[in-house]
């Protein structure tokens, strides 16, 4: 019996910006497909760029989160991460930050110092996650997943590895609590490598082209910083990697809730917005210290 695999979309490019002064960065989403990607919102991929040593690192200055997480997944340099809840750390290659805004705190990511002062080349991935309805006012929190924590499978033939960095997958579980049902892998692959996937059929499935190239089940190409999504008739989905790959997957479970956005804000109606917006402009986000 010949194996069906998910119906393909659309394959999606980036858009190009610069956020902040620090982070040059590519993103396919939000887009046309957003409702399709739920609980996944936002994609954020920075680099590979080049940074000159400098004893006053950049990044994004404080800026406020209501209502959803942000994920970032390091692969090479190094990031600071501080907020308003009290959190601080730091990032290396290979290592995963999961934030939760919950009811709102002011965050700032910054080039970590040791790193702007030697100078280097960086590349990261940001994701905004949503939460459901229950969810939005939770306390913030703060997830540092180091590299050694996340369990890592082997590809057939040696081809590769699969980090799972949250849910689970071939019986690995991953480090990161989430709010609702999501499996998110980092997928490194070699030329030629044959890969086959196999994820829940009712799950959304995206998978971004961190860098490399893929054939896809149909024989469509995809191409670095470019996001496939795919349907949901089929548990399986079937990728090659014609050169040296290495590719993000977005699973989850929808969250089928009104959604409504502003900037950094994503909540479920226009009201709850407003009041997203009058609590950060009136300090109950908190403060950094040197702001005070």
């Amino acid at each position: 019996m010949e194996t069906t695999f998910r119906r393909i979309f659309q394959v999606i490019d980036g858009n190009k910006k610069f956020v902040g002064d620090g982070f040059d960065v590519t993103s396919p989403m939000p887009g046309p497909r957003i409702r399709q990607l739920s609980p996944f919102l936002l994609i954020d991929h920075t680099g590979p760029m080049p940074v000159a040593p400098t004893d006053a690192p950049l990044g994004t200055p404080p800026h406020p989160h209501r209502g959803f997480e942000t994920v970032t997944v390091v692969y090479e340099g190094a990031l600071a991460h501080r907020d308003t809840a009290g959190h601080e750390g730091t990032l290396g290659a290979g290592d995963v930050q999961w934030m939760t805004a919950g009811a709102g705190l002011l965050h700032e990511e910054r080039h970590e110092r040791e790193f702007a002062r030697q100078g280097g080349t960086l590349e990261l991935l940001q994701l905004w996650v949503n939460v459901p309805a229950r969810d939005k006012m939770a306390p913030p929190r703060y997830q540092n997943i180091r590299a050694a924590a996340i369990p890592s499978l082997p590809v057939a033939a040696g081809k590769g590895h699969i980090r799972v960095i949250a849910g689970s997958y071939d019986n690995a579980l991953g480090p990161a609590e989430t709010f609702s049902p999501i499996t998110l892998l980092d997928v490194h692959l070699s030329a030629g490598a044959d890969l086959t996937l196999s994820l829940p059929a009712d799950y959304n499935v995206g998978v971004y082209v961190v860098k490399g190239s893929l054939q896809l089940h149909d024989s469509r190409p995809a191409t670095t910083k470019q996001l496939v999504v795919f349907g949901w008739n089929s548990p399986e989905l079937q990728l090659t990697a014609t050169e040296d790959t290495v590719l993000l997957v977005l699973a989850g479970a929808p969250i089928e809730e009104p959604l409504a956005t502003y900037g950094p804000f994503v909540m479920n109606t226009n009201q709850e917005l407003m009041q997203a917006i009058a609590d950060f402009e009136g300090g109950q986000m908190g403060t950094f210290p040197a702001d005070e």
